[in-house]
């Protein structure tokens, strides 16, 4: 039973661990969507109407800033934006890792540091997964040769 209760600690650790790093990227549209929401239900929405606001504002915090990200060629610009979705991902891998690292060791320099590379692997994460959305300057990007749409740098257009 020991060896199954430690086998079952690795894959529920590695769980939590793998959808913190698949979810890093969504850390700033959740936060604006359930903002968005409360602010609904305490201005008389509801509890359907808060949660339709804050889908809707999630969402449409996530398109925007995959649109803006993949669509401004100045690289500070995009760097901005990435930072505005790193950050919030940064914040919710410190503290995902620091619990996930007090619940195997005691409070002290460890559980820090274990928080802190948490912390940073997560925001690069999320920085990584918004470049994902910005195509390759020669076309042959994530689109492949299928794709509709082919992207050619400002001085090659015709």
């Amino acid at each position: 039973m020991l060896a199954i209760g430690i086998v079952l600690s690795v894959v529920g650790l590695g769980s939590f661990c793998w959808l913190l790093f698949k979810l890093a990227i969504y850390a700033l549209p959740v936060l604006a969507g359930l903002t968005a929401g409360l602010a609904a239900f305490h201005g008389g929405a509801g509890g359907i109407g808060a949660i339709i606001v804050g889908l809707v504002i999630g969402g449409a915090t996530l398109a925007l800033g995959q649109i803006a990200f993949a669509i401004t060629r100045t690289p500070l610009i995009r760097a901005i934006i990435g930072l505005l979705y790193a950050v919030p991902a940064t914040v919710a891998g410190h503290q995902l890792s620091f619990a996930l690292a007090g619940i195997g060791m005691s409070t002290g320099g460890w559980q820090t540091a274990f928080a802190v590379v948490g912390a940073v692997l997560s925001g690069v994460t999320a920085f990584s997964r918004m470049t994902l959305f910005v195509p390759a300057a020669d076309g042959q990007g994530s689109g492949g040769s299928h794709s509709p749409i082919v992207w050619r740098p400002h001085d090659q257009r015709r």
